[in-house]
């Protein structure tokens, strides 16, 4: 559902909506993609959840050797071993 819809459903206007749902994510703390509120079904696509630092460097966990996603996950940087 597009936010567009959903405002109109609650009978706000899109301005007021985007303030809210602002409002809503800071006191959550709660970001764009954010692995702690994304649905289990679509993890795989969310870049924000197998990107991490190593040696300096953001890389594609899923693209690393076993053990250093072993290490990612036993770190819980990772939500699974993909």
């Amino acid at each position: 559902m597009q936010a567009e819809e959903l405002c109109s459903l609650f009978g706000v206007a899109n301005s007021t909506g985007a303030a809210k749902a602002k409002r809503i994510m800071n006191l959550l703390n709660i970001g764009v993609m954010d692995p702690k509120w994304y649905r289990p079904s679509k993890m795989e696509k969310n870049l924000r959840v197998w990107l991490i630092e190593l040696n300096g460097l953001i890389v594609d966990v899923r693209v690393m050797s076993r053990g250093i996603q072993e290490e990612a996950f036993r770190r819980g940087l990772i939500p699974y071993i993909p």
